[in-house]
């Protein structure tokens, strides 16, 4: 069983930065695929990032291409992402996510991961 750990969130001026980190539990991190989703209030989960497993891709949803970041430290078992130029509309609650291990596959469904964190808040304010 695979365990995430979100920290890293936070209060932020508009045009800020902040760091999250995802730390992940077990023997299997650097097989996993692994995601950075997002849910505001009253909308639903929405993708933001992801990288996989072997960090020879990444991916991101379109409104933050060119402000995050995603990364990994297979050593230290820890996904980052960093968010730059932060806006009022990145503001949600920010999950990690970890798919399978040697997953291949469409990375922006929430579907394509077998495990969660619990989630950090982000506000961003104007």
């Amino acid at each position: 069983q695979v365990q995430l750990v979100e920290s890293g969130g936070g209060l932020v001026q508009a045009g800020g930065s902040l760091r999250l980190s995802c730390a992940a539990s077990g023997r299997t991190f650097s097989k996993q695929s692994m995601g950075w989703f997002r849910q505001a209030p009253g909308k639903e989960r929405e993708f933001v990032a992801a990288i996989t497993w072997s960090s020879s891709s990444t991916y991101y949803k379109d409104s933050v291409k060119g402000r995050f970041t995603i990364s990994r430290d297979n050593a230290k078992n820890t996904v980052y992402l960093q968010m730059n130029s932060l806006k009022p509309e990145d503001t949600a609650v920010y999950y990690c996510a970890a798919s399978r291990t040697y997953y291949t596959g469409s990375y922006y469904s929430e579907g394509s991961y077998d495990y969660w964190g619990q989630g950090t808040q982000v506000t961003v304010s104007s």
